[in-house]
């Protein structure tokens, strides 16, 4: 069944917020920050690990060993310039605020703050990184769900950790990725074909910079806008076909 695979993940981070809320409710603040900041940690080392595939083969056959870095740096300028432009990050706290006033109850600013945060900070974790996009074209190819099933697992621990601190905002997250992951895999399922290597590489070492974004921000060393250099996923693999054209 096509899609299967993103339905999976869907419900684990539904189930594993529902438990890290009960959890949470029963854990004193201090070890709530501490296991908040530990997985802040983890997102930064998975996004240094992503980050390496800068050194991927094919993709320093396909545009040559000095163009990784600028492609990359590229894909960050044009990506962030389209997404300031668009507002995306804007857009997904104007969504997770309406999220939290159709869901969440009459929360106070603080209430409606964490919530939009646990919302904003599991969305792009969860969203960002190969697995989501690997996983849905193979989902979309007819070629198994295995690598959306190591990812939910993944993710259900994660949101049952990050629900803990963060509260319902969290389970929330469970809808933008149901989009991405999605159109990822219907994407696949109409074409019928691969990303080139390199391209994958290209975009998987963006999404590490991304990662490392966001390890920053719920480390609260800067806010940087992560949400808006996401265009930057898909601007990374044209640019690595572009180059590849004249290498």
């Amino acid at each position: 069944m096509i899609g299967l695979g993103t339905i999976l993940n869907v419900s684990t981070i539904v189930i594993g917020s529902s438990i890290g809320i009960l959890l949470g409710n029963k854990l004193p603040e201090r070890i709530n920050a501490v296991i908040t900041d530990a997985l802040a940690l983890v997102v930064l080392v998975l996004g240094g690990l992503n980050v390496m595939a800068l050194g991927d083969r094919p993709f320093i056959s396909a545009v040559g060993s000095s163009a990784t870095l600028l492609i990359v740096l590229g894909a960050l300028l044009i990506g962030g310039a389209l997404g300031s432009l668009i507002g995306v990050e804007q857009k997904l706290e104007v969504f997770g605020g309406w999220l939290q006033g159709k869901f969440g109850g009459n929360s106070n600013d603080a209430g409606r703050a964490r919530f939009i945060q646990g919302f904003m900070t599991s969305s792009l974790i969860f969203s960002i990184g190969p697995m989501a996009i690997l996983g849905g074209i193979s989902d979309g190819l007819g070629r198994g769900i295995d690598q959306l099933a190591l990812k939910s697992t993944l993710d259900g621990f994660a949101s049952m950790a990050f629900a803990a601190s963060l509260g319902w905002g969290v389970a929330a997250s469970a809808i933008p990725v149901a989009i991405w992951q999605g159109l990822v895999t219907l994407g696949a399922f109409s074409l019928g074909t691969l990303m080139p290597d390199a391209a994958i590489s290209s975009m998987t070492a963006t999404g590490g910079v991304l990662l490392l974004g966001v390890g920053m921000r719920v480390l609260g060393i800067k806010q940087i806008s992560v949400a808006d250099l996401l265009p930057a996923l898909l601007v990374a693999p044209l640019l690595t076909t572009l180059v590849a054209q004249f290498v």
